[in-house]
Order: C-alpha cells, then structure tokens, then sequence
C-alpha cells in the first residue's frame, strides 16, 4: 500500500475543515522550497548539516502526514486503506529521523544510502500528500456546490413558501367590495335598529331532526346567500331545508340585515348565529380557541368551527356541511337517505393514482404519524360532507380532535393554515366514500373541467384561489355562480360588484 496509489476518501462533511489541512499542507510546501537543498556543487555541506536538513525535512514531512492521517481516521470505513498508507509512511519518516539524530557524524560511504533513502521516502511523501490534497480540494469544490445547490433549494423552497402564502391571502382576505357590502348593511342596521331583530325568536324547524340541516360556517355574507339560493332553487320541497349560518359575532348584524331585507325564498328556514353564542367554546374547553388567543395560531377560529357539530346542535342526528363557495344544482334530500355503514363522515374522495393521499397532508416523519395512518390511503375534501352526529358522539371524534390540535401545536404534524388535515387524522377509517357526482371540485384552481362533469354535479366547488367573487376568477365557471346572486340587493351596485 505505500508505493501504490491512495484511496481517495469519501466527501467531508465540512469544506472548512479541508481547507484548513489544504493550508497546512500549502505551508509546509513553502517551508521546504524555500530551504536550501541537502547538498549543493556550489557550495557543499558538511556531513552534520546535512544530517540536520534531511531530519528537519523529515520531521516536517511526518508532521504533515500525521495531520493527513489523523483527518483520514475520520472519515468512512472506504478510506481506512488510505488513513493506513499516511501513518505507515509517518511513521517510516519518524523512525528515520530518529536514526538520522542518534547518527550525528557518519563518513561519507555510509551517509549516501541513508541520504538517497531519506530523499526517496520525502519525495513519496510529497506525491502522496499533493495527491490526497488534490482529493481534498476536489472534495471541498463539491461540498461547495453542494452547498451553493442546498442554498439555491431553499431559497426556492423559501419563494413556493411565500408565493403559497401570498395566494392564501389574496384568496382569504375580503375585497375591498365585500368589505363594502359588510359595511352597507351595518349602516343601514345602525340607522333603523328597530327594523332589524337582535334575537329572533328561534323556529322550532331549527330543532327538528325530520328536516334536512345544513351547516354553513362563513363570514361572506354573499358567498352564503348563493349557497343558500341555489339550493333552495333545486330543492323539490324546499320549506324541508333548514340552514345553519355560523359566522363571526362582528359579521352577525351584516347577515341579518340582508336576510331580513331579502328573505329565503319558497320557504326555506334560516338560523343565523354567531360562535359566541356557543357558551361551550372557550379556551378551557377548546385548543384551537386556546392557540389562537395565545398567539400560537394566526387561523379563522370559523374554519375550525366544523368540529363542533355534535355541541352546537344537540338535537339533531345528521347534518351536511355546505362551505361557503359552492353552488348547489340539484337536490340535496337524497344525501339523507345515504347508507354511511355506521361512519361519522360521508365525503367524496380526490385521489387519483399515487396522488392527494395521506402523505401529501400529514408528516409522516413523525412517529404518532407513521404509527396511526397509511400514508397511501386516499384523502377526501372538505365541501359536501354529511355527519352522522350520532355516531360522532358515540366515537368521541371532538375529543380526537382535541387530541391531535394539542400534539400539532408546534406545527410538525402538518400544516397548521390548512384545516383539511385535522379531519382526515380525526375521521381516519371513519370516512364513507360517496358518490363523485355528488361533489365535483376544482373550480378554483381547474380551467379544463369537463362541461358534462359539472352540469352532471349536485354540488360545484370553487374550492381554489379563484373564487368567483374575486377578479380573477375563471370567466368559463363565473356565471355559474353569479346567476344565484341577488342583484336586486341595491348595496352590490354601491360597493362595485362586476356581476
């Protein structure tokens, strides 16, 4: 192994340690060409200075490998051979050097074959240590791309990050229009109180398990209204609806104002509440309040409200949750005959091949993760989905709930902007497929959905950035949604609504 060709080690794990051994090396380099050669026809040497160069000549050499060897020894098990090439040779260097010092004066016949030794093994010391510092430098020029590769990563990764971030908030913040609108009806509430009821008397239809209860959680007034027309305009006997309208207790007043002035039509029934009414939702009793008032979450409290069901009607045995930007195109009694095998959830899936399955929603870095989930089962979407609360009392779904916000409160088990992922861990295995006619999606991120797919659908979902109150909607699926929005509300003409 001394005289043949080293091993080249493995990439270090940091450049700056190979550049610190490159510079020692570079140094030891200059020491020895700047010193004057051994033996010289112009001015000779005697025999103890020559002794006293080639020992210092060795002793730096052995310095130089014993560095080499010391970093080799920590690098894989595939560069042992080298380490083992740097001592041996460090170690013949050393023990000539010490045979050259215990030697002080030798004549002339024996110092030429310890000299021609001494010069043989610096001269292999030298092509060995200039050959593994070309290692080194090539291995820190790829560390360094390496490095420059990760870097460019992240910054991308940083920019996806952000780009997602900046569309969520352009997708979730009001427009200028609805705030508008928000503020129009607060006006017009605030110059006749009289007309407007704080409390209105509560319909016993509200309680009656025999009727079909729909949940909306929402703060766009407009966007619920249309929920609300069209499926009363698809409803064979609409005064058999009942919707449950959920929002902010600073919106409230704005609902009311535009349901009193224009009531459902063909009899359908209205609740309009806000979450505060709810006296079971306070930060003892619920993580995801908790997290926000504490500032651990920057979330809608609205958004998560879903999980409630069961507390929030206590009377009534299935519900279907309705998110505020689809548009209903036939009727939805038939969700109310729909066998759900004993499941709490009836949900369309989206999966498709290897894609939108649990891995792409949950960390599965994580044990509690890996442990409890199939990270190819199929995920479903949120937008039409019909509770049995009676068996979601009976699994106790609010509690694992609770269970998987308080073990995601650092953010590792998924992302904390997107409710989607609470439910899939919540309702894992307790999730009846439905029907995909039932719920067709994409609306607000698909320009190339079929017209026969959505004009076969019970429900279409502008689920997506592109939501159709917003400019940048998909002017192919707007109308869609616009046909079902009042423009007789005199207030949408006021605040600029391009309907």
């Amino acid at each position: 192994m001394a005289g043949g060709r080293p091993f080249r080690p493995s990439a270090p794990r940091r450049a700056a340690f190979a550049g610190l051994l490159t510079l020692l090396l570079l140094a030891s380099l200059a020491f020895l060409l700047s010193s004057p050669p051994a033996a010289s026809s112009r001015s000779p040497l005697s025999p103890p200075s020559r002794l006293a160069a080639i020992r210092r000549h060795a002793a730096d050499h052995a310095a130089v490998l014993a560095a080499y060897a010391a970093h080799a020894r920590k690098l894989k098990e595939a560069s042992a051979a080298q380490s083992l090439s740097f001592s041996a040779l460090s170690s013949d260097l050393s023990a000539l050097s010490s045979r050259l010092a215990a030697h002080q004066s030798l004549p002339e016949d024996a110092l030429k074959p310890l000299e021609k030794e001494a010069r043989d093994r610096i001269k292999f010391a030298r092509l060995l240590a200039a050959d593994s510092k070309e290692g080194f430098d090539t291995q820190s020029k790829i560390q360094k791309l390496s490095d420059t590769v990760f870097a460019v990563g992240e910054h991308l990764a940083r920019s996806r990050r952000a780009g997602r971030m900046s569309s969520r908030i352009a997708a979730g913040s009001t427009p200028k229009s609805l705030h508008c609108l928000a503020m129009r009806l607060l006006e017009a509430r605030l110059a006749k109180p009289s007309a407007f009821a704080d409390d209105p008397d509560p319909s016993p239809a509200f309680e009656d398990p025999a009727l079909y209860h729909y949940a909306i959680f929402s703060d766009n007034v407009l966007a619920a209204s249309v929920v609300i027309t069209s499926a009363t305009r698809a409803a064979a006997d609409p005064s058999r609806h009942v919707f449950h309208v959920v929002t902010a207790p600073m919106y409230l007043p704005a609902f009311r104002v535009w349901f009193a002035r224009r009531p459902p039509p063909l009899g359908v029934h209205v609740q309009l509440i806000a979450y505060s009414d709810f006296p079971f939702l306070n930060t003892s009793f619920s993580p995801v309040l908790r997290q926000i008032e504490t500032g651990k979450r920057d979330v809608a409290l609205v958004d998560y409200l879903r999980f409630y069901l069961p507390d929030m009607f206590p009377a009534l045995q299935r519900v279907v949750l309705l998110e505020d930007d689809v548009v209903v195109q036939k009727d939805l009694a038939g969700l109310w005959h729909v066998d759900l095998d004993g499941k709490v959830n009836g949900a369309v899936e989206m999966c498709f091949g290897g894609f939108r399955r649990y891995r792409k929603y949950l960390n599965f870095t994580q044990d509690i993760v890996r442990e409890r989930f199939n990270p190819s089962a199929c995920a479903w979407e949120y937008g039409v989905n019909v509770f049995d609360l009676q068996a979601w009392r009976r699994d106790g779904c609010t509690e694992l709930f609770h269970q998987y916000m308080d073990l995601n409160e650092d953010g590792e088990l998924w992302d904390p902007t997107s409710v989607l992922p609470a439910g899939l861990m919540a309702f894992y295995g307790n999730t009846k497929p439905l029907d995909k006619s039932w719920h067709v999606m994409g609306l607000g991120y698909n320009p190339s959905i079929s017209p026969e797919v959505i004009r076969g659908a019970a429900v279409i979902h502008f689920n997506g950035n592109m939501k159709p109150w917003l400019d940048v909607a998909f002017n192919q699926y707007k109308a869609l949604w616009t046909k079902h929005v009042d423009t007789e509300m005199e207030f949408l003409t006021l605040c600029n609504f391009g309907l």
